[in-house]
């Protein structure tokens, strides 16, 4: 039999056979599949590009916790030194300016760090440098002094707030007003860096800006829990002041309205007119005020932030806001999202 007829012969009886490959130990074999478990465990902590949302928040959130408390402990080490001892009956300026200050740049270096890691700059979480203290920044203290004092004059044309007598004069006016100016420009920083920095940025790249913005709202209401003389219904308006502030996000892309804002309101309840704010009491301040009245219009111990009339207050300033800023500054800034729109890992990002 010649090699064509037993060529022919083999092709009969096994098709296909001349195309196999005459040594299949040498052929790539395929990729072993992923174990189910495995991809399942990647899919819970990443999503295509990053690690998923809550996963970032809850980190942060934790780690600043953890830091947080090392500075509160320091601060209260330094305040309990004999040489920071002193007999006022109400709070100090020097606390605040400590604890918030160290609060504030401890904030700073986690948020830096996370940027890096997750290839953004640091001004896409609400701060921008660049923007620090100039027109937004000064429109929002203006908004809060005119809110605050719209609210007393509105409590005062009723015969609930006295606006008193001068408890400081000469030199003590500027003293107690640039060091109360201080510290609640501090405790704004913080507390608006805290809360709708990192936390608000992250979450809304997860569930959306106005379902996290709601959620941290509430728990800018917790961290007053503890505050002497807070009651519940001064809680609830604490969540519809951090919806405002979320708000001026919203519009504006950054968080500086907010800061100029929380700190002048503040400044102006505490040190001008001296009321207490959310149940706290200031030492040092201008005017010797009083409320009479029932305390659901004076917010009795928690002071204006108590009263009902906060309430349309806060809906009057979100329908003039959205008139004196109607073009939206896109928020998150688009360039933040970039590195995951292109599936690029940090290090590839381009600024």
């Amino acid at each position: 039999m010649n090699s064509a007829r037993l060529h022919i012969l083999v092709a009969s009886l096994a098709p296909g056979m001349e195309d196999m490959d005459p040594n299949p130990e040498l052929a790539p074999s395929p990729e072993p599949a992923p174990p189910v478990s495995a991809s399942l465990l990647h899919r819970v902590f990443f999503n295509d590009f990053e690690l998923r949302a809550v996963w970032r928040f809850l980190i942060f959130y934790l780690t600043f916790e953890v830091v947080r408390r090392g500075v509160d402990l320091f601060a209260y080490l330094v305040a309990m030194a004999p040489s920071a001892q002193n007999q006022s009956s109400g709070l100090d300026p020097g606390p605040f300016i400590l604890d918030d200050g160290l609060g504030f740049v401890a904030l700073l270096g986690l948020s830096a760090v996370a940027a890096v890691l997750e290839g953004r700059k640091l001004r896409h979480y609400g701060l921008p440098f660049r923007s620090a203290f100039r027109g937004n920044f000064w429109l929002g203290c203006l908004w809060g002094f005119v809110a605050i004092s719209a609210l007393l004059l509105a409590l005062r044309a009723d015969h609930n707030f006295y606006f008193g007598s001068f408890e400081l004069n000469g030199w003590s006016v500027a003293r107690f007003a640039a060091w109360w100016a201080i510290a609640f420009l501090l405790v704004g920083l913080y507390e608006e860096f805290y809360l709708r920095g990192y936390l608000q940025f992250t979450l809304t790249m997860g569930i959306g800006f106005w379902p996290a913005a709601l959620l941290l709202s509430f728990l800018f209401s917790a961290m007053h829990l503890g505050n002497p003389g807070e009651t519940s219904f001064g809680l609830f308006q604490i969540v519809l002041i951090g919806l405002f502030f979320c708000f001026t996000l919203w519009r504006t892309g950054t968080l500086w309205f907010a800061v100029g804002f929380h700190a002048s309101w503040d400044w102006g309840q505490s040190f001008f007119y001296g009321t207490a704010d959310s149940g706290l009491q200031a030492s040092g301040h201008l005017l010797h005020s009083s409320f009479a009245g029932s305390q659901w219009l004076t917010g009795g111990s928690v002071g204006p932030e108590g009263s009902i009339l906060l309430t349309p207050l806060f809906l009057i300033l979100f329908i003039v806001f959205y008139f004196s800023f109607p073009v939206r500054v896109p928020y998150p800034d688009p360039e933040s999202i970039r590195p995951a729109r292109l599936g690029l890992a940090p290090w590839q990002a381009v600024d």
